[in-house]
This record gives C-alpha cells, sequence and structure tokens, in this order.
C-alpha cells in the first residue's frame, strides 16, 4: 500500500473528528447574491501585503505589524480609485493570538474603512512553502518571486487530524467575531486549494485532504451567519462553462460558492472567453487575481473588460516590497540577481510610490470614477 493510498484511507477519519455543525446557514441563491452585488460600486482593487511583509505571518504578528505602512498604502490605493483589496490571513495566527489578532484585524479594517476599501479576506492556502513557522520570517531570497510566502495549513497540520479542530476554531472564531461588520467585503475560504505548489517536494496526497476539508469549511463558515458572502476560486482549468467536464475540487468551489471568483493571468481573449463561462451561473463574478504583465495578463488588456461585464478585478501585488512579485514566476529557476527584468510582473507602485506605470493608475482612476459597466473613452 502507498503512502498516497494510505493517506487517502485516512481522510474518512480525519473528519468524523472535525465534522460540520449541525446548523449552517444555506448558501447564498442567486437572487441574493445578486442583490447584495448590486448594492456594491464596481470592485476594483489589489492582492494585498505591505510592502514591509515577506508574507501573511509576518504582516500580521504583532512584533511586525505596520500600521502606519498600511495606512500609507491604502491611502495611495483609495488616491486611484481602488475600493478593495484581498488581504491573506492565517490559521497559526489565530493559535497564537486570537484576540490579538482579531485586535489586528479590527485595525486593519479601521484602517481600510478611512480610506473607503472594504478587504475581502483569505483564510488558507495551497501555495508556496507548506512548512510555515511563527516568529521571524526569514529574508526574501536575492532575485526570486514570493520567495518567502507560506501555505495555510501547513502541510504537517493538514496530514494531522488532531489539528482539524483548530481550523474549526480558526474559521468559527473570525467570521464569527466579524461576521456582522459591513467594513468587510467578503471571504474568500481557500486561495488555489489545488495548487500542488511544485516549488516545494513531499506534498503527496495533498489535494484530496485539502478537498475534503474545504467542504467542511465552507460549512463552518457559514455555521457564523456572515452577512457577506463566502466563496473559493477557480484558477487553472480551460473550460468552467455550467456543465463542462470539472475537477472535482472545481465542483466543490462553484457549487459551493455564494458568489464565483477566479483568477486569470492570461491574454484578454482568454480572460474574456473565462468571464462568458462564468457568468452564465447566474452570480457575480470576481476575479481575485490578474495581470502578471509579461505572461500577457495586463491592466490595460483585462481591466476594460471586466468592467464592461461588471466583473469585479482584483489584481496581484500592490507595492513593491518584501514579496518581490515584480520579478516573474520563472526567477524560481533563474533569480534575477544581477540585472531587473525588462519588465514587471505584478505591482502598481513602486517602493516609494510613485506609480510603475502612470498610464495604468490613471486607467484605473478613469474606469473606476465612471458608472457600472461603462468604459469611458481616453
Amino acid at each position: 500500500m502507498t503512502r498516497f493510498t494510505v493517506l487517502l484511507l485516512g481522510t474518512a477519519a480525519i473528519f468524523a473528528a472535525a465534522s460540520a455543525p449541525a446548523e449552517a446557514r444555506e448558501r447564498w441563491t442567486p437572487q441574493q447574491a445578486n442583490g447584495w452585488y448590486a448594492r456594491q460600486p464596481w470592485l476594483v482593487g489589489s492582492n494585498y501585503t505591505p510592502a514591509s511583509a515577506i508574507n501573511q505571518l509576518e504582516m500580521w504578528q504583532a512584533a511586525t505589524w505596520d500600521p502606519k505602512r498600511i495606512d500609507a498604502e491604502l491611502g495611495l490605493a483609495q488616491g486611484i480609485g481602488m475600493n478593495t483589496m484581498r488581504v491573506f490571513l492565517h490559521d497559526q495566527l489565530w493559535e497564537q493570538d486570537p484576540e490579538g489578532f482579531k485586535r489586528r484585524i479590527d485595525e486593519f479594517l479601521t484602517i481600510a474603512a478611512k480610506h473607503r476599501i472594504k478587504p475581502l479576506f483569505v483564510l488558507f492556502d495551497s501555495c508556496w512553502d507548506p512548512n510555515p513557522v511563527l516568529g521571524p520570517q526569514h529574508p526574501p531570497i536575492p532575485g526570486v518571486h514570493n520567495s518567502g510566502w507560506v501555505q495555510s495549513p501547513g502541510l504537517p497540520g493538514l496530514r494531522d487530524p488532531a489539528r482539524y479542530p483548530k481550523y474549526r476554531a480558526y474559521v468559527t472564531g473570525v467570521i464569527g467575531a466579524f461576521a456582522k461588520d459591513e467594513r468587510i467585503l467578503g471571504w474568500d475560504l481557500w486561495n488555489e486549494p489545488d495548487n500542488p505548489a511544485e516549488q516545494y517536494k513531499g506534498q503527496e496526497g495533498k489535494e484530496p485532504l485539502v478537498r475534503h476539508l474545504l467542504a467542511q469549511v465552507f460549512d463552518w463558515a457559514r455555521a457564523a451567519e456572515p452577512i457577506q458572502p463566502v466563496t473559493s476560486g477557480v484558477w487553472w482549468h480551460d473550460d468552467w462553462s455550467p456543465g463542462a467536464k470539472l475537477t472535482g475540487m472545481e465542483k466543490l468551489q462553484l457549487e459551493q460558492s455564494d458568489v464565483v471568483t477566479f483568477h486569470d493571468y492570461g491574454w484578454p481573449e482568454q480572460f474574456e472567453g473565462r468571464v462568458k463561462q462564468l457568468i452564465l451561473y447566474g452570480r457575480p463574478v470576481l476575479c481575485t487575481e490578474f495581470m502578471a504583465r509579461g505572461n500577457g495578463s495586463t491592466f490595460d488588456g483585462s481591466l476594460p473588460i471586466g468592467k464592461r461585464y461588471n466583473v469585479a478585478m482584483i489584481n496581484w501585488g500592490f507595492v513593491d516590497g518584501k514579496t518581490q512579485t515584480r520579478l516573474p514566476w520563472d526567477s524560481w529557476k533563474k533569480p534575477y540577481t544581477i540585472d531587473e527584468p525588462t519588465l514587471w510582473f505584478h505591482e502598481v507602485f513602486r517602493a516609494d510610490g510613485t506609480p510603475y506605470r502612470p498610464a495604468e493608475t490613471a486607467l484605473i482612476r478613469r474606469l473606476a470614477a465612471a458608472p457600472k459597466t461603462v468604459v469611458p473613452a481616453q
């Protein structure tokens, strides 16, 4: 019997130890979801980590919490018309200091509201380093994209049935504390749950464990009765149309999400094709990751399409900093230690607060100021 088979057989036992609550609110109907979306402005923003943090842990831990910088950077976002930010949390932060973590989330929400920004919080993430460790984080690896980002939960915890009640406590604790808070846009329960994070070895059997846990996370989240939508975004398949041949993970995400979310880092033609597939579900559509200039995904190409279809648009990266996501994905194979890339991959602003491309920030501002679905002429 292989290790992978053992992991699969152990899944039922794991979830017997972490059963769903007896009662949870139902998934929103399309009418409820569209009613919520109609009350929002056209949503535009970035995936946000302050320039001083290499990952979620460094952003939120008390020793490296940086509200002054966050205030300044969200001021830049407000200045170009952005009204949302997608922000990653982490289960170990809750386990470390739940009351302190809640206080810092509340402080973040106060700062964001000051700048008229409603964050979309991400609870779990399957990308990058599978072995997160609390405390001081290592410095960025020179020339490497997102060299310190960590998964949540870590793979050792994902494989340990004894930890599952702690994940339930995290989900219900965080969402429960802010379930009625109108400063929050929504809850993105798991980022790219079936991402294999191939830069790291030894992750066999991860996907089925994540898939079964995500089903429970949807139940736990709804048990907190949030007024905000819950979702998890599809991110890599070619065809997400209703009736298409979807993976088990994609079926779960699309069948359980109150609003449809997705990622796309391709050319505008691909982006528009995916939008056309997803609007067939009759629910609001939010693009929670896009914009990789060297990959063909740009503000100039995709943002007007999103505006025309009333799709929320949240690009990856905001201010250049310790995540180093101005560098492309291939920097994991060939670090940019001598020369900078010809074209920045992600990020909107340089470290000094000036736009990387002023034409991009002008476009964001112009589209954000126009009525929904209207793409004004230059």
